[in-house]
């Protein structure tokens, strides 16, 4: 994780290095292997989830043997006993409290028995409880680690999520770790940077905020047909706001067939009329990415009126 020059040793003592200030890690875009490169490699685009629990719990112990938890997990010393963290000294009761869930802790030993949905909870939170150590000493004895005293939660966190990442797109249909620290699928391929791309718009309230929280409520993992109906709803909602402006950009037969969309696959209404025989997964991707790019189109055609 760290090259031999990004650590400064300060003090030793009886065996026990003083460790402080040592550098963020020099990221490297990962290299594509021949058979990835070549896409011979089954296993580089899809994963099962005993594959990604290996991959998952190796990424586990590199940040936990490098004290990226004892913050807020605390550490296990051959001399002290478990010393805890600012979750206390009953994790399992901290995992049931946050997640739930029991029958979760410890990792290493629980996680061959996690579902999906248990891997997730325990990225997600994990997430919340990283930490880069910015301090911390050797002890020696009887191979017993890093004892860690200062931190930095956002270096931490980023590190981790950009390992995971790694890991999570690989995984079934592809996943990613946020930067609020929610999984969500990953966007269909080539529609990435449509998720990505800031709207265009100075109205947090009305349109930005609404947005967000309709692409956040269609890539959240295991959203329901009617989050993702729900999702497509509340695009068309922004586009309903911003109707009366769009009246002076665009002819009245195109400003008809948006809403003549949403309506007819009962999205926003329901009655007899409408369309409800059609394979709602493909389709609801297809509208939602539709809505999502008039949207966009559409505060542009607004922005450029003004001008």
């Amino acid at each position: 994780m760290y090259s031999a020059q990004q650590f400064v040793e300060v003090d030793a003592i009886d065996g026990v290095c003083l460790i402080q200030e040592f550098a963020l890690p020099i990221y490297m875009t990962p290299r594509r292997y021949y058979s990835i490169r070549t896409g011979r490699n089954p296993m580089a685009t899809k994963i099962d989830l005993p594959t990604f629990l290996k991959l998952f719990i190796t990424l586990y112990c590199r940040f936990e043997d490098e004290g990226y938890f004892q913050e807020s997990l605390g550490y296990e010393c051959v001399d002290a006993g478990f010393v805890p963290g600012s979750l206390g000294h009953d994790m399992e009761g901290a995992l049931l409290l946050e997640l739930q869930k029991g029958e979760l802790w410890p990792i290493r030993v629980k996680v061959d028995f996690y579902s999906e949905d248990d891997a997730f909870d325990i990225i997600e939170f994990l997430y919340d409880n990283c930490s880069r150590p910015t301090e911390r000493t050797w002890h020696g004895f009887s191979g017993c680690g890093w004892h860690c005293t200062a931190f930095n939660k956002p270096d931490g966190q980023s590190e981790f999520r950009e390992k995971v990442n790694r890991i999570l797109e690989i995984y079934k249909g592809g996943y990613e770790l946020s930067q609020d620290g929610e999984i969500l699928e990953l966007a269909d391929s080539g529609l990435e940077p449509l998720l990505e791309a800031p709207v265009p718009s100075g109205d947090i309230d009305n349109i930005n905020a609404r947005v967000e929280a309709a692409k956040l409520k269609f890539r959240r993992h295991k959203a329901s047909l009617d989050d993702r109906r729900g999702a497509i709803r509340d695009l068309a909602e922004v586009l309903e706001y911003l109707r009366p402006k769009l009246k002076k950009v665009l002819t009245t037969q195109d400003e008809s067939d948006l809403f003549n969309i949403a309506n007819n696959f009962a999205i926003r209404h329901h009655n007899e009329k409408q369309k409800a025989k059609y394979d709602k997964p493909i389709w609801y991707s297809w509208l939602f990415y539709y809505y999502l790019a008039t949207i966009h189109a559409s505060l542009r055609l607004i922005a450029r009126g003004k001008g």
